[in-house]
C-alpha cells in the first residue's frame, strides 16, 4: 500500500509526464526538431517506456530538511 505521499509524488511525476509529451508533440508540430531532441534527452528515462517504471524519483521534503539542520545548529 502507498502513503498518501507517495501517492502524491506519483501524481506530481505524472503531470510531469503528460506536460513533457505534450510540449514534445508542439515542438516536432512547429518542424522545432532541436529543441524536441533536446528535451526528449532530459527526460529519456521518464519517456522510455522499458524504463519508465523503473526510474527512481529522489524527494526530500524541505520541511524535514530544516528541522534536522536546526537539531545540528
Amino acid at each position: 500500500m502507498h502513503t498518501p505521499e507517495e501517492i502524491r509524488l506519483s501524481a506530481i511525476r505524472d503531470d510531469i509526464y503528460d506536460q513533457v509529451v505534450a510540449r514534445f508533440r508542439v515542438l516536432i508540430a512547429e518542424d522545432r526538431h532541436d529543441d524536441a531532441i533536446a528535451l526528449a534527452d532530459e527526460f529519456y528515462e521518464w519517456l522510455d517506456p522499458n524504463q519508465m517504471e523503473d526510474e527512481e524519483t529522489h524527494y526530500c521534503d524541505e520541511e524535514e530538511i530544516k528541522e534536522i539542520y536546526n537539531e545540528r545548529f
